[in-house]
């Protein structure tokens, strides 16, 4: 497989070199997670093989579309991650939140207009699952947020090529490592958006929440700890 990786070099991705009206960042957030939920949508009750390939480029091409707009997040997790880092501002946390959460309900609308999907309910996780999945999902968000921080956040790394490459190879690498555990999610707005076309159950809802938060909020930590003197 040939990768084609675009020298895309801003002067630091996830803080923009322009000044920028707000409502251009939400815009951004809104498109590249209608886009990723779009992709996994259509991947999934499609039946793309192998559908992690799919959204794991749809990530990765909306990175790098958005990078230097709005940090291009496109998960709520990621941007509790990366406001605890302090490269976001906390003023922008819940606009940005309710961007992705819009932008993947509209994709899932549109996923069940376009494959004509109505009245489907998902089966809940088996409660002897549940901490499997509890744990499946913090893993990965966790490994998310952590790559997202290091490659895209840190002085180390600026100006870096391949950043949309790396994030989108983590969302890609934990939906084949953990997908059939717990649907892969790594991202609350994904797992929304992932109800609303009932591949997920409502009643889990509250799984991927807990985890996701959680996993971005212990990667913080740890890029924090392990990077004292990158403030």
């Amino acid at each position: 497989m040939v990768w084609l990786v675009f020298d895309l070099r801003p002067s630091r991705f996830w803080e923009t070199s322009t000044p920028l009206l707000p409502m251009n960042k939400y815009i951004t957030e809104f498109i590249g997670t209608f886009f990723l939920v779009l992709t996994i949508g259509c991947a999934v009750i499609g039946g793309a093989v192998p559908a992690p390939l799919a959204i794991g480029a749809a990530l990765m091409v909306m990175i790098y579309a958005g990078g230097h707009i709005s940090g291009a997040h496109y998960n709520p997790a990621v941007t509790l991650a990366v406001a605890l880092r302090g490269r976001c501002e906390m003023k922008d946390v819940v606009p940005y939140w309710a961007s992705q959460i819009i932008g993947a309900v509209l994709a899932a609308l549109a996923v069940k207009y376009l494959y004509h999907v109505d009245g489907h309910d998902a089966k809940p996780i088996d409660s002897d699952h549940v901490p499997m999945a509890l744990l499946a999902e913090f893993l990965f968000t966790f490994a998310l947020a952590y790559v997202v921080l290091n490659v895209a956040t840190a002085k180390g790394t600026a100006g870096n090529s391949y950043y949309g490459l790396a994030i989108g190879m983590t969302v890609m690498t934990g939906a084949f490592a953990v997908g059939p555990i717990s649907g892969g999610a790594f991202n609350p707005a994904v797992a929304v958006g992932a109800s609303v076309m009932g591949l997920f159950a409502w009643s889990n809802l509250w799984i991927y929440l807990v985890a996701n938060f959680a996993g971005g909020a212990a990667a913080a930590g740890v890029f924090k700890l392990n990077n004292p003197a990158d403030i």
